[in-house]
């Protein structure tokens, strides 16, 4: 089910309309000018149609229309992209004032009336003499025949993507050829002299560290000689000194248990010092200057900082940068090739066409059969002679849907040339032709609530009888509301809304109540003979439920 539930306040005639609504077939009737065709437009406006402040009841600021549905699954996704809160019910809401101000809600988050509309065209399909809505949409016409054909384009859309892509590829690399060859040129002249130093990763800190050490080789062999020297002095040397300091304390430790302790570490510190002068002689050893090597240093360090200097980069940046440089050379080197562009784009053009042509195929085989059982159902409902069309024509450009634009003519009776169906001139035939279609897709839209305005107007006795059947017919598959004046199309319904209308001293208003089978008695009988019912228009109105109600169940 999907309209569970319909509130109004303050709308044209109706004070206040709280409306419990049910699955299957529900017919709507009333006198002529009870109002019967304010639930839709009611309908309408909480769905995203444009309104107007003559909707606001005389004498009232405001009016506020709820709408509650069952929220079906194709809803959910729109619903989190929206940041709307999705639930098992939807409640959708619109207020509007007299100065014309329109407020709208889903779920209780404001939303714009463009929204309410994007979602109330997955929730309900209205069809009538005043409201045509998804078969003049081009985008659903062929989205129906797809449908009805079982065609996806799922992954034609993939197809197209890539062939657009591909073709953006190569036209800019057409474009930008001169600029393209200028900057490679550039790319390989600056790999070519940076690649003569050929930088290593992380060789800069060490030349750094070698020139350092070997530029200052004299100092720091002066250091550790004299180091040495002060510590190998036999009168006034380090080791001589604690040595003798040693040999005093010891001397003592007889009387001064203490000393022990001082001695052990003076000993551990000789023993360090000792370290320290084989250190310091092994380095004197192996450590001399080498001004060639220093030489080779300063001058492989003055090509570093030259190339640093001219391409505005910390010298240790260059390995990096030399990297960058190759990835965007060969970035460029495939853009120039024109020719593997070229070849590409060719593959998938070619791939997109072929999926496009199998499209095409397919939706001509369908477009027959949905022409075929259309037209048969138009010769059910009192068009006798009448033609449906379903008719493809080349797109002007190809898009990801295919080559072709779809659309629907009708001719609603024989010897009438077909024209396109939102060009037909009776509401009636527009309302029935609506009923054809969806009674051929009943199982195919995605909208679970069908409401029909006035679909049987014009027609009579057994056309009568078959717009009710089909009417039941479609409450087996979706939610079906219509506005009737037909007793035989009433009495095919699952439930029945009268429509009245009250008049008193100060003001008119309207109220919608649900039948019993009783009342509904009573009011076909009004809607066969007129406002005074009879023995012979009540018994025909009791015979008319049960035929239908037999027939439903057979």
């Amino acid at each position: 089910m999907a309209l569970k539930r319909i509130t109004l306040r303050d709308f044209v005639i109706v004070q206040v309309l709280e409306l419990d609504l049910k699955t299957g077939f529900t017919a709507l009737t009333g006198e002529t000018g009870a109002g019967k065709s304010i639930l839709i437009d009611a309908l309408q406006l909480v769905l995203g149609s444009r309104g107007d402040a003559g909707l606001i009841r005389e004498g009232t600021s405001r009016t506020d229309i709820c709408a509650e549905f069952d929220c079906p699954a194709n809803a959910r996704p729109w619903l989190e992209y929206s940041g709307i809160e999705a639930d098992s019910v939807l409640l959708m809401r619109r207020t509007m004032d007299v100065q014309g101000k329109s407020r709208a809600w889903i779920n209780g988050t404001p939303v714009t009336v463009t929204q309410l509309r994007a979602l109330g065209d997955m929730l309900v399909d209205i069809h009538g003499q005043h409201a045509w809505q998804s078969l003049t949409r081009p985008e659903s016409v062929r989205n129906l025949v797809d449908a009805y054909g079982g065609i996806s384009t799922r992954h034609l859309a993939t197809l197209w993507a890539q062939w657009r892509a591909d073709e953006k590829r190569l036209r800019q690399a057409e474009a930008a050829q001169t600029t393209i060859e200028s900057e490679r040129e550039r790319l390989q002249w600056q790999i070519a002299e940076v690649s003569k130093l050929a930088p290593a990763e992380n060789e800069w800190e060490e030349l750094e560290a070698q020139h350092s050490k070997l530029s200052n080789a004299q100092a720091l062999l002066d250091a550790a000689q004299g180091a040495l020297t002060g510590m190998e002095d036999e009168k006034s040397g380090i080791r001589a000194c604690l040595s003798r300091a040693i040999s005093l304390l010891e001397n003592q430790v007889a009387f001064e248990p203490e000393f022990r302790t001082l001695t052990d570490i003076l000993a551990s510190s000789l023993a360090q010092a000792t370290d320290v002068m084989h250190s310091l002689q092994a380095y004197l050893r192996h450590t001399e200057l080498d001004p060639d090597r220093l030489a080779e240093l300063n001058t492989r360090i003055t090509q570093w900082m030259a190339l640093s200097r001219r391409y505005k980069r910390i010298p240790g940046d260059l390995p990096s940068l030399l990297r960058a440089w190759h990835v965007e050379l060969q970035r460029l080197e495939t853009a120039a090739d024109i020719e593997s562009l070229q070849t590409s784009e060719a593959n998938s053009a070619t791939a997109y066409q072929l999926a496009a042509h199998q499209i095409s195929g397919a939706r001509t085989n369908a477009a027959h059969q949905l022409s075929s059982s259309v037209t048969q159902a138009m010769q059910d409902l009192g068009m006798a002679g009448g033609l449906f069309q379903v008719v493809l024509s080349p797109s002007p450009t190809p898009g990801a849907h295919g080559l072709d634009d779809v659309f629907f003519l009708v001719a609603s009776h024989q010897g009438m040339t077909p024209r396109p169906i939102g060009k037909v001139a009776s509401g009636g035939e527009l309302s029935r032709i609506s009923l054809a279609i969806s009674v051929s897709t009943s199982e195919l839209g995605t909208a679970s609530t069908l409401i029909f305005d006035e679909v049987d107007s014009g027609i009579g006795g057994a056309v009568a009888e078959t717009v009710g059947k089909l009417m039941h017919q479609l409450g087996c598959d979706r939610q079906v509301l219509a506005v009737t004046h037909l007793p035989q199309v009433a009495a095919s319904a699952d439930h029945h809304l009268l429509v009245s209308k009250q008049r008193c001293a100060t003001a008119t208003t309207s109220t919608v109540i649900p039948l019993s089978d009783d009342q509904r008695i009573t009011e076909l009988a009004r809607m066969l003979g007129g406002e005074r019912s009879t023995a012979t228009t009540l018994a025909h109105a009791r015979e008319m439920l049960h035929l239908a109600a037999g027939l439903q169940k057979g």
